[in-house]
């Protein structure tokens, strides 16, 4: 039986972590210091250990702090980790920003949920309603191995991912350079300013007159056939007007170097930004 030290349990994501690893086979050990989320896991039957005691022996460290908070805590934490156990980050940006002390003899493993896909069914609706994944709903992930043994650490952490993201269907291994792509530029960067100026949208509409409620019944259900048109779950194609319409808006819409989001130089800009 692994020993595994959660930090941050008690806030938003440890909280995610922490119902799941109660039902696991994983002796778990929980940190936190913020009062408010230590009421939190109290809540769950969960009580909070001391770092000096627990850090030294765990086999698998979890740092589910902010983005913000993750080069300082680790710099505290790391050090104390015995040799040969693993740290494990729930987001590329810390990792990719130097923000984790190295120590060769330490594994270093980075995993991020996809979500539940919108095209998921489910057929409950404690499933259909868990957006963010986690509790019922399937769902893939995106994990890497940034420092150790290739095997011996993805095994590790491959086990671990099922266990806090459950029920996950696939674990995608990529590296963590290409984690940072697809967040913050692909899912972040791009896809969360798209939508919430579709959302901003939604306002501008109604302003128009547009009854709120028929807007937005309205957008949501061509979202819902764009997509799956876009992404290749129906075999047609969008119609002629359509396409015009597009093509049309795109030069309006877009700036011509919008790609420049992918380029490892801006993705590190937006690294930057999300960490200090």
């Amino acid at each position: 039986m692994k020993i595994v030290t959660l930090l941050g349990a008690g806030g938003k994501m440890g909280m995610r972590c922490v119902d799941n690893l109660l039902k696991s086979d994983y002796d778990v050990r929980y940190l936190e210091i913020d009062d408010s989320a230590i009421q939190r896991l109290h809540s769950v039957g969960v009580t909070v250990s001391e770092p000096n005691e627990v850090i030294p022996i765990s086999d698998i460290v979890i740092l589910a702090v902010p983005d913000v908070a993750i080069k300082d805590v680790s710099k505290n934490t790391i050090p104390k980790m015995k040799s040969g156990a693993m740290v494990v980050t729930l987001d590329p940006a810390a990792p990719l920003a130097g923000h984790l002390p190295h120590r060769d003899d330490l594994a270093y493993y980075v995993t991020h949920p996809s979500h539940p896909s919108v095209f998921n069914w489910e057929d409950n609706e404690e499933a259909y309603r868990d957006f963010y994944g986690g509790i019922d709903a399937k769902q893939t992930v995106v994990s890497a191995v940034m420092h150790g043994k290739e095997g011996e650490v993805w095994e590790i952490g491959n086990a671990l991912t099922s266990i806090i993201y459950q029920p996950v269907i696939k674990n995608h291994k990529i590296t963590v350079d290409q984690m940072g792509i697809l967040e913050p530029g692909f899912s972040e960067t791009l896809c969360s300013t798209c939508i919430k100026k579709i959302r901003d949208a939604l306002d501008i509409v109604v302003e128009k007159g547009v009854p709120e409620e028929a807007a937005r019944d309205f957008i949501l259900g061509h979202i819902n056939i764009q997509l799956a048109v876009l992404f290749g779950e129906l075999p047609i194609q969008f119609s002629d007007a359509a396409i015009k319409a597009l093509e049309r808006a795109e030069s309006i819409l877009f700036k011509e170097d919008w790609k420049k989001i992918f380029e490892k130089e801006d993705i590190m800009k937006q690294i930057k930004a999300i960490t200090d």
